[in-house]
């Protein structure tokens, strides 16, 4: 096996401290007593975190993006799963349409989306509805669920399959018995991929929101426009911190080699 040089190392290095620099940034003036974006050089607070919990705007933002994203990634599943089944496992008029279809959200700008569903709603009295926001949303995540399945499900053996028809196994138990545990690594990646897309949406969200269901990334860039404090800092550092925690308890309970390699 090749063994990086000692070149190598220090080139990675410096990568992974620049990518990480501004994080590391963010999450020390989130703890700065000062009233402006600085870092702590005082001492550090907490005033700023208990300034976001306090804020009652940002709390509701936060539990409307954490529903959304979860609504979003599980129903982008439930569609991307049969679909990509279909794709690649049979031929029919129209296969390859449906591929495009699924995946043409990856090309197109979010501003030009936002604004088509902002039209979209308007002319169907949708406007405001939470229920069209999770459509909104399932649209842009569908394909990166998509382009994982339709990787997992070709790379898949279906000897396994027709070994268990052989059987005597039902189609219902061979997808649930069968195919399902073997593309599940596919399958919670692109829910994952999908929720934090969701989760951090923008550029659409700020067309299709309403006042009762502004999302936190929202919120966040309408506050920004108004106000400049460390209280910015203090959110995202509790972003970063939550989506840690949220990929350390994944990868002790599923593994993100499995997951993100497909390793069992």
């Amino acid at each position: 096996m090749t063994r990086n040089g000692p070149l190598a190392l220090i080139f990675h290095t410096l990568v992974v401290l620049f990518m990480l620099a501004p994080l590391v940034i963010v999450c020390l003036v989130a703890f700065t007593p000062e009233n402006t974006l600085s870092l702590p050089t005082r001492g550090f607070s907490l005033r700023w975190f208990q300034a976001v919990f306090h804020h009652p705007d940002f709390v509701q933002s936060f539990w409307n993006s954490l529903w959304l994203a979860l609504l979003s990634a599980t129903l982008a599943v439930a569609l991307a799963v049969p679909a990509a089944l279909a794709i690649t496992r049979w031929e029919f008029r129209g296969r390859g349409f449906l591929n495009t279809l699924f995946l043409s959200p990856l090309i197109i700008p979010h501003l030009v989306l936002g604004v088509a569903m902002l039209r979209l709603f308007a002319l169907v009295g949708a406007t405001g509805s939470f229920g069209w926001l999770v459509a909104a949303h399932i649209v842009i995540v569908t394909p990166y669920v998509m382009r994982l399945l339709i990787a997992a499900i070709t790379g898949f053996d279906r000897s396994v399959e027709q070994a268990a028809y052989s059987l005597g196994a039902s189609e219902a138990t061979v997808f649930r018995r069968v195919t399902l545990p073997m593309i599940l690594p596919g399958v919670t990646g692109g829910w994952l991929i999908a929720f934090i897309n969701s989760f951090d949406e923008l550029t659409m969200s700020i067309f299709i929101t309403s006042p009762s269901t502004v999302t936190l990334p929202v919120r966040m860039y309408m506050y920004a426009t108004e106000s400049i404090d460390p209280m910015m800092a203090a959110v995202s550092a509790i972003i970063v911190g939550i989506t840690a925690v949220a990929v350390l308890l994944l990868d002790r309970v599923y593994g993100l080699d499995r997951i993100l390699v497909g390793q069992h």
